[in-house]
C-alpha cells in the first residue's frame, strides 16, 4: 500500500499524554484501534481499560463506532496531507459491573417489608 494513502493519528489520553502517533490503513477497523490502544497503554496510569469495549474514541465532536472503518469516519478536514490526527480517548468501564459493586459496598442489604399507617 503506498505511504499517501495511510491516515496518521494519535490517542489522547484522560491526562494529556498520547500514545502514538501510528499509521493506519482507511480499511483498518475502529475495533482495531482499540485493540491497539489497550496493548500500548502506559503501565504508570491509574485508569486503565480492561479490554477495547471500554475505550470510546472520539474525533471532530463524534463517537467511532467499533463497525465502521477509519476512512468512513475520518472528518472532510482530515484530509490535509501529512497531517497527524489526534483522537480522544475516554475509558468508561462496563456501566453493570461498576454499578453492582458500588451497591454491594454501600448499600447494607435491604429486607422486604411493608406498612401501613391509617391516622
Amino acid at each position: 500500500m503506498p505511504e499517501e494513502d495511510l491516515v496518521e493519528l494519535k490517542f489522547r489520553l484522560y491526562d494529556g499524554s498520547d500514545i502514538g502517533p501510528f499509521q493506519y490503513s482507511p480499511a483498518s477497523t475502529v475495533a482495531m484501534l482499540k485493540e491497539r490502544i489497550v496493548a500500548e497503554w502506559p503501565k504508570d496510569k491509574k485508569i486503565a481499560p480492561k479490554g477495547a469495549n471500554d475505550i470510546k474514541l472520539i474525533n471532530a465532536g463524534k463517537i467511532w463506532e467499533n463497525n465502521k472503518t477509519v476512512g468512513q469516519c475520518r472528518a472532510p478536514f482530515d484530509d490535509l496531507p501529512k497531517v497527524v490526527i489526534t483522537m480522544h480517548v475516554v475509558v468508561q468501564p462496563s456501566i453493570t459491573k461498576a454499578k453492582t459493586a458500588e451497591k454491594k459496598a454501600d448499600e447494607p442489604p435491604r429486607k422486604n417489608f411493608c406498612s401501613c399507617s391509617i391516622l
